[in-house]
């Protein structure tokens, strides 16, 4: 009973303040996590957002599975307009052509992965920014590899499953649920083994972080000293993101456009009228995307700042912190 009550008296003696330091300490990944999601979300509404990747890894995979699995099995060709689509050719394959068409999409590039990855570590407290930073593209250089090998491995799935059951569409049911596993939780999974495998290389210990991060000379953090000219720019931001909203959700074009493409992303469909209806999206919101996007830039170099310790070893906000 004893011990009970002293446990009890400890929380007892906690402060807000104390909860709230904590709070921040322990909610500040999931929190960065969710403000990712949500940035990830606003850059894949137009299409082939990251066109760049999506172009390499197409060309990658392309040259890859004709390598691998013998010349002609692949060719690369155009969709929308961009050099991300490939052909995956059997003789067992469903339909008159033997063909099964796949593109690389700006929400399949592999960059939700990476964006995912950098901010578990960016977020870990008393690693050294510069070893923060090395880390990063090592680790969305391994991303990348690692979706090249997925993007790779459809066509033996597709060629093994086609093989026991020529020409039927239903064969390919292997490939889409092997994309799906890999897609909602396979990347998760291989994500958190990456960070944990990661902090231990790193040196996890508290003793050894807390060495680390007094070794720091400069870093990135959220202002914690806000101004009048602070709240203007991020209420302009939050008008300008507002009417951004408000104007595509007022354009019947747009909101039709979107609802065609919920249904042909729902049905897994890549038909004409999907396209046009991906290309009548992209055209509506393309004002507002980009007023959106300069909101986001001005509102993140707000909130954000940059600091270097000065002659004395110390980070100028803790001075005004003190005061």
């Amino acid at each position: 009973m004893a011990s009970t009550k002293t446990s009890t008296s400890k929380v007892e003696d906690l402060t807000w303040p104390e909860v709230f330091d904590l709070g921040k300490k322990y909610l500040k990944i999931p929190f960065a996590l969710l403000c990712v999601e949500i940035f990830y979300w606003f850059i894949t509404q137009p299409s082939d957002t990251l066109v760049p990747i999506q172009i390499s890894e197409a060309w990658i995979w392309n040259e890859l599975t004709n390598l691998i699995y013998g010349e002609g099995t692949a060719t690369l060709t155009t969709h929308n307009g961009w050099n991300t689509q490939v052909n995956l050719y059997n003789e067992n394959f469903p339909g008159t052509l033997d063909v099964v068409a796949l593109y690389v999409s700006d929400e399949c590039a592999g960059v939700h992965e990476m964006i995912f990855i950098s901010t578990l570590i960016l977020m870990t407290d008393g690693v050294p920014q510069k070893l923060k930073l090395r880390s990063v593209a090592v680790m969305c250089s391994i991303v990348y590899v690692l979706n090249i090998i997925r993007l790779v491995a459809f066509y033996p799935i597709a060629a093994s499953d086609c093989h026991l059951d020529p020409n039927n569409p239903l064969c390919l049911n292997g490939m889409w649920n092997y994309h799906e596993m890999v897609y909602k939780w396979g990347f998760l999974l291989v994500l958190i083994a990456m960070w944990l495998i990661w902090f231990k290389f790193v040196g996890g210990s508290s003793k050894l972080m807390k060495s680390k991060k007094n070794s720091e000379s400069w870093r990135i953090k959220i202002r914690s000293n806000w101004e009048l000219v602070h709240f203007i720019i991020i209420g302009f931001v939050s008008i300008m993101l507002l009417y951004s909203a408000f104007s595509i959700t007022t354009n019947e074009t747009a909101m039709d456009a979107k609802e065609t493409l919920d249904f042909c992303s729902f049905s897994k469909l890549s038909t004409g009228q999907c396209i046009e209806a991906q290309n009548k999206w992209d055209n509506a919101i393309d004002t507002a995307w980009s007023l959106s996007a300069i909101g986001v830039l001005i509102a993140s170099l707000t909130i954000f700042k940059y600091e270097r310790k000065d002659q004395f070893d110390k980070w100028p906000s803790d001075y005004r912190e003190e005061e």
